[in-house]
């Protein structure tokens, strides 16, 4: 057999011709569109078109994608019922068995046509969200919001979250952290969503899989973490304090370093501009200067850069969205990279399957009677 690679870092496990990264030179690119150009001119919907297709949409496409996510918004009766019965924390596992709930009250989930699949991915793109909105209204007892057609995807989000319409920088900034989570090439969430479909099991369970690898504190989960680190600093003393303490006892810090990046990740670049305007807007300016003594005390001594996960707390957090809710949000903006890969492993499918490096003894043990063992 070959040589092991723990974890598999750097292993080429496929083909795919939906997302580009340059660790070592901080390039991202959907379809060959630089991120920095998508959040500094594409609107979220495009994005999803983008991924899904391969090109940017003409007014005419970008028009009927708006109108099938708006009509897609609604969830089944009985997915509703399931949100108003679960307990008000675990949101994650929420999300994931909703999600999974949703195949059930779909009469195409079996359906394995390419047309049946890209509706699929348009109700899974919309209702993913209304889960998430509709499950925080629910356990705070506040009525449902159905959205705004006239809204886009990020202002709906946040109206049908809050209540309350977002003004024009709030909706920007949201709709560019949408952009700058929407895909990541074969990170652990899309692998595992890839392997599901590779089985040719249906795009509900591939997202699904891909819902339970994101939970994970190592991958989605991380930017719970950094805010629950900021929220614990008294001021900007106390946050190089707490660095220099947490790097002594080699424990790592959430919302650095990364797998593939040996330079800045290029969306913590725009993150840290949207944390700076949302925390001045909203008046939570002492989570980014928090933020940025920590960036500068870690970087000085570790050397490492943030991460997508860094900026995007304290910007979630001055949008006044819940802590817990961070990680749902994060799967639905990955749910248009999760489904762009699933209908992409669909295409040109090949049964995903690795070997494993065995340590144990090959072969040949003798087999001892249960009376002496």
């Amino acid at each position: 057999m070959g040589t092991t690679i723990a974890g598999l870092e750097g292993v080429i496990a496929g083909e795919s011709e939906i997302c580009y990264i340059d660790g070592y030179l901080g390039v991202l690119s959907y379809r060959g569109y630089n991120i920095h150009t998508l959040a500094d001119n594409a609107i979220f919907e495009e994005v999803i078109y983008l991924l899904w297709n391969g090109w940017l949409p003409k007014r005419s496409e970008l028009d009927q994608l708006k109108k099938d996510l708006v009509a897609a918004r609604p969830l089944p009766g009985p997915v509703v019922d399931f949100l108003r019965s679960v307990p008000k924390s675990n949101t994650m596992d929420v999300l994931r068995t909703a999600v999974s709930m949703l195949s059930l009250h779909d009469p195409e989930a079996q359906d394995m046509s390419t047309e049946a699949n890209h509706r699929k991915a348009v109700r899974l793109m919309s209702q993913t969200a209304t889960i998430v909105t509709t499950f925080d209204r629910l356990r705070k007892e506040l009525p449902i919001i159905e959205g705004d057609p006239n809204l886009g995807f990020a202002a709906n989000f946040l109206y049908t979250l809050t209540g309350k319409k977002p003004d024009d920088v709030m909706e920007h900034a949201f709709d560019v952290a949408m952009t700058l989570h929407a895909d990541h090439e074969l990170n652990a969430s899309t692998f595992a969503a890839r392997v599901t479909a590779a089985t040719l099991s249906d795009i509900y369970s591939s997202v699904t899989s891909g819902i339970g690898a994101l939970k994970g504190p190592l991958h989605g989960g991380a930017n719970q973490d950094v805010i629950n680190w900021l929220l614990k600093l008294g001021d900007e003393d106390a946050a190089v304090d707490a660095v220099k303490n947490t790097l002594a006892r080699k424990v790592k810090i959430p919302g650095f370093g990364h797998r593939v990046y040996r330079t800045e990740d290029p969306r913590a670049t725009h993150l840290r501009v949207l944390s700076e305007e949302l925390g001045k807007r909203t008046g939570q300016e002492k989570l980014y200067s928090l933020s940025k003594t920590m960036e500068e005390t870690i970087k000085s001594i570790k050397g490492l850069q943030p991460n997508v996960d860094f900026y995007s707390a304290s910007a979630y957090y001055s949008l006044g969205i819940p802590i817990d809710l961070y990680t749902p949000i994060f799967a639905v903006s990955r749910m248009a990279g999760w489904t762009a890969h699933v209908l992409e492993q669909y295409r040109n499918n090949r049964l995903i399957r690795p070997r494993a490096e065995y340590k144990g003894n090959p072969d040949g043990q003798t087999w001892i009677p249960i009376a002496e063992r």
